[in-house]
């Protein structure tokens, strides 16, 4: 572990000089202060840490002194407390980080079992999460929308833009279900509908390279739910990648160009997820059980509204305060699925961790 420390340590000094140094290559010194600032908090504890370690060794020399050894006792006992919470904190700070976690994301939310009442449903997760978004700084933009006339959607799709938005959301991925009285059911009847949520990261274009020749574009009238034509021209956008038959329609911007933009980050979007994916699979070392597998198909959380209740089937844990959760208060469940993946992280990159010397430089 200290080998790790000196070695970002290093790098991180020499970054401060290159941009001392400065450089007539702008984009160079933009990559240079992104690095040093992502490597901050690692040199900051390190160098902590070491202060530490010699004022351990200090307050220990002291022990055996007839006059200093019961304040040199206390203060052992306070350094070693510390040293313990220091060596934790840097142990988490050495598990790799997902290279998307800093990026804005893009969420598809689709209507599933249920008919009508997944649409409205659809509709509740989207209220959901863009008041998720606000509440923390973020800036929620709708993309594009099928709806389905009754105030609901069979699908929508919308950008998320803020730092880290993807660092949280990327665990929303999955099936949610809902168990309520449709406001359709005479009876009063518990229904069960579904609907699904898929989070990606919003990609750059250099990063996603689209050859034209891999893309189908038509264009056709825009229409509201009811089917009307709302514009005369053509400016609604479907797009089709031909080696994936992936398909994204865009119809909610005035203009082809604005709408053809908008299809294209939501395809590169798909297109990044998709190759994560293969590539996770292909990893042997992906771990066993990890949180948030991102699959559609896994059931992650049940919103039964009789019982006001939000479970989240990853975690085990339940709130009950359903109306503020569907208000955007997640973090309940966030927070401790962000706390378990990274200790499943940490045992799988660091453990068995060994107690570290005092006296190792």
């Amino acid at each position: 572990m200290l080998d790790k420390l000196a070695g970002i340590e290093a790098r991180y000094e020499e970054l401060d000089r290159l941009l001392a140094e400065g450089a007539s290559d702008y984009a160079r010194l933009a990559e240079y202060a992104k690095e040093r600032a992502g490597l901050e908090p690692i040199a900051t504890a390190a160098r902590q840490y070491r202060t530490l370690l010699k004022d351990l060794e200090g307050a220990r020399a002291l022990l055996d002194d007839p006059a200093l050894g019961e304040m040199a006792a206390d203060e052992v006992r306070g350094l070693e407390a510390r040293q313990v919470e220091l060596e934790q904190r840097l142990r988490l700070l050495l598990v790799p980080k997902d290279p998307r976690d800093e990026r804005s994301v893009i969420v598809e939310i689709r209507a599933a079992a249920g008919g009508d009442e997944a649409g409205l449903f659809a509709a509740d997760l989207y209220r959901m999460y863009t008041r998720y978004a606000e509440d923390r700084g973020w800036r929620p933009e709708l993309l594009s929308a099928n709806e389905t006339g009754v105030g609901g959607f069979k699908e929508v799709v919308f950008q998320i833009k803020g730092q880290g938005a993807y660092s949280r959301l990327k665990y929303e991925s999955g099936a949610h279900r809902v168990q309520r009285v449709p406001t359709t059911e005479s009876a009063g009847r518990i229904h069960t509908s579904t609907a699904t949520v898929a989070v990606m990261a919003e990609v750059d274009e250099v990063e996603i390279d689209i050859p034209e020749r891999d893309i189908k574009l038509d264009t056709y009238r825009a229409s509201s739910a009811g089917g009307q034509n709302v514009q005369k021209n053509a400016t609604a956008v479907r797009l089709t990648h031909l080696p994936t038959g992936l398909v994204v329609t865009c119809q909610d911007e005035r203009s082809l160009t604005q709408n053809r933009l908008r299809a294209m980050s939501i395809l590169r979007a798909r297109l990044y997820e998709l190759e994560e994916t293969r590539r996770q699979q292909a990893e042997a070392a992906d771990r066993k059980g990890q949180v948030g597998t991102g699959e559609r198909s896994e059931k992650i959380r049940t919103y039964n509204f009789p019982q006001s209740r939000v479970t989240d089937h990853r975690l085990g844990i339940s709130s009950y305060n359903l109306a503020a959760v569907m208000d955007g208060d997640l973090d309940v469940f966030i927070d401790e699925l962000i706390a378990r993946d990274q200790a499943e992280k940490l045992s799988g990159s660091l453990a068995p961790a060994p107690a570290l010397a005092d006296d190792e430089d």
